[in-house]
Order: structure tokens, then sequence, then C-alpha cells
């Protein structure tokens, strides 16, 4: 009999200070180049950009209050020419080893309160993350943090981008499924601001536009008993769409991470999505007309209309994507446990099926019962 594997706790946290998308484009502007160096163009398309990108506010490690309402960061400095990039991957790696475990502390924090699971049980620690590199890791960082028993089995998912958490979550999900006795904490983090790019480059300008940082958790176990109206998870599944290597891409840089996010995204999930989805589905012995709800990760609205074109999903059925988006801004990883966290607390109907899509250009999913 397969073992039951369940969700038992949810967290989320965002970074204590957040921007409008109206101001985040006025500090935007003066990290891509001089004033006296931006044609008239450039300058009215970043607002044009920033307003189409579907993010209302987004949080970020970086932001400092400014006096009265306002915000401002000094990790950045402002652009002193064509050929400045800002600081290096170093510098920005030290920032992220300084502002990623708190906040992976605090929605681990949250997800261990709501499952009511003493942080001693944990036997599993898989940690996801594709903003930041260092040893010990935020992994460690947690045992210490939440003293977790220094027994805990560690794994770390790496580099994967905005699907890593449902890898993550395949992960501790096996775990837990080998050993009854399991308990696994998953915890994504991501600090998307630490990787602003500088210049004009239109893919990375629609980075720059969507990106936050955010992390989530949660708890698997494989009881039920004391999870009222448990949610299931049933399966997932992986697909590498064919001839998309160059589509979405996430590369190390002198001066940061940087994002290639090609216009041919949305076509490749508008022509891929479905005939895979609806087999993979059936392989579980669903129609996709029988999935209720869904967790879509919004990359983009474009990303996100894509996907509800291909599966014939109305505005209703994508309204938590947009939703959080809209309020959080795209946190890469951590954004699919906020979805999923936002689904279960308003008591969401089952089958859901949740999507991520990373580079590959890679589709994973999670089916939940």
């Amino acid at each position: 009999m397969k073992p039951v594997v369940v969700i038992a706790g949810i967290g989320t946290a965002t970074p204590v200070q957040s921007i409008a998308q109206t101001d985040a484009v006025v500090l935007a502007q003066a990290l891509c180049t001089p004033a006296d160096q931006q044609p008239r163009l450039q300058t009215r398309l970043l607002p044009i950009l920033y307003g189409r990108s579907g993010v209302r506010r987004r949080g970020s490690v970086l932001l400092e209050p400014a006096g009265g309402a306002s915000l401002t960061q000094s990790f950045f400095p402002p652009s002193d020419g064509a050929h400045d990039r800002g600081p290096t991957t170093e510098q920005r790696m030290a920032r992220y080893a300084q502002e990623a475990a708190p906040l992976a502390q605090e929605a681990s924090r949250l997800a261990l309160g709501d499952a009511g699971c003493d942080v001693r049980a944990i036997t599993q620690l898989v940690t996801v993350s594709c903003t930041g590199f260092l040893a010990p890791g935020i992994d460690v960082a947690l045992i210490k943090r939440l003293d977790l028993p220094d027994t805990v089995g560690r794994t770390h998912i790496g580099f994967m981008g905005c699907h890593g958490a449902l890898n993550g979550l395949r992960v501790a999900s096996a775990l837990v499924a080998a050993d009854p006795t399991a308990r696994a904490l998953l915890c994504a983090v991501e600090l998307c601001s630490l990787h602003f790019h500088y210049g004009w480059d239109p893919e990375k300008m629609v980075a720059n536009a969507l990106f936050a940082d955010g992390a989530g958790a949660m708890v698997i176990t494989s009881d039920s008993r004391d999870v009222p109206d448990a949610w299931r998870v049933a399966a997932s599944g992986s697909c590498l769409v064919p001839d998309s290597q160059d589509a979405m891409t996430w590369r190390i840089g002198d001066h940061g991470f940087e994002m290639t996010l090609s216009p041919r995204v949305p076509s490749l999930i508008g022509s891929s999505l479905r005939p895979w989805l609806v087999g993979w589905l059936e392989r579980h012995g669903l129609a996709l007309s029988e999935v209720r709800s869904w967790a879509i990760h919004p990359g983009g609205p474009r990303i996100l209309e894509a996907a509800a074109q291909a599966l014939g999903l109305t505005a209703a059925e994508t309204a938590v994507s947009a939703q959080v988006l809209a309020e959080c801004g795209n946190m890469s990883s951590s954004t699919m446990v906020f979805l999923l966290e936002r689904l279960r607390r308003s008591g969401a109907p089952r089958p859901c099926a949740a999507l991520g899509f990373g580079p590959g250009l890679v589709v994973e999913a999670a089916l939940f019962l």
C-alpha cells in the first residue's frame, strides 16, 4: 500500500519593507544608465514595462526607510556609465549570507507552528534556493536558528529556478514515504532583488520588473490523523520542453546571476503544456476537467496567460496566482508555497494541480488530493 504523504503545515515570510511598483520604477531609473545618457524612448519605456508586469507591490531585503513613508536602498549605487554593472557577485553573495537565513527561519517557524510540530521531531530538512550560494548554507543556519536536531538529514535543491519548491516537495515526499516515522521540513528562500541588472537589456529589464524576495516552508509527514482535511501529495511530474534550452536561462555572471527570458516562453508553454499534462493526469486517473483548483506559478503575466489559455482556464481559476504576483511579485521558488498556502487556507477544492516553469525549459507538476 502506497504511504499517504500530506502537507501538515505551511508558513510564508516576506521582508519587512516592500515597495509599490510605481515607486520601484523610480529607483530603477537611476540604476540603468546616468540620466544624461538615457534616450528618451527608454525613459518612457521603463514605466510602461513596470506597469505591465502584473506586480503592484513587492518586498526586498535591500529596502531602507528614507524618512516619512518613502523608501530607498543603498546597496546598488547609481550607474556611472553605460559599462557599469553594479556590485560584484561576491558582494551580492555576502548580502545573501546575511539576509537569507532570517527570512527562511521566519517561514519555517510559521510552518512548524501551523503543523503543531515540535522542532525536535523533524528528521529531514530540504532547502531550496537559486539566488545564493554559501557553505555552510541555509540548511545549517536553520538547524542552529530553529534548534533542529543535529542529526537531521539535509538535502539542498539549488539553482532549479521558479519550480524549485516542487522539486523540493518531490524529495521531501520521497523521504517521508520511505520512512513512516520521518518528519520533513521543506524551506524555499529567494533573494531575487540581489540580482538587479544594470543597463538596458530588454530581457533583463523584464526580470528587474518582476522579481522579489520571500521564503516559504512546509512540514511534510506521512500521518494525516492529526491533520483535518489534509492536503495529500499524490504525484509529481516533470517535462523538458523540446528545443527550448535557450528560452529561459539562469547563469552566474561577474555582477550577479543573469536571467534570459525569451519572448518564446509563452508560445512554448502554449504548444507543449496541455498535451503533456493531459497524459500525465490520465496516468493518475484524472481528466483535465476533473482538476478543481490550480496553483500555477506566475512567472509573469504573459506566462500565466499562456498557461491559462493552453488549459482553457478562466480568470477565476488563476486568480490566486495573479493575486500573489500582484501583492508579492515573483519570488522564484518560494512563490509556489505562497500559492499553496492561500489555496489551502481558503479551502480550495481538490484535486489541485500545481505547475511551475523553469530553465530548461522545464515544466514541473504536483498533484494534491
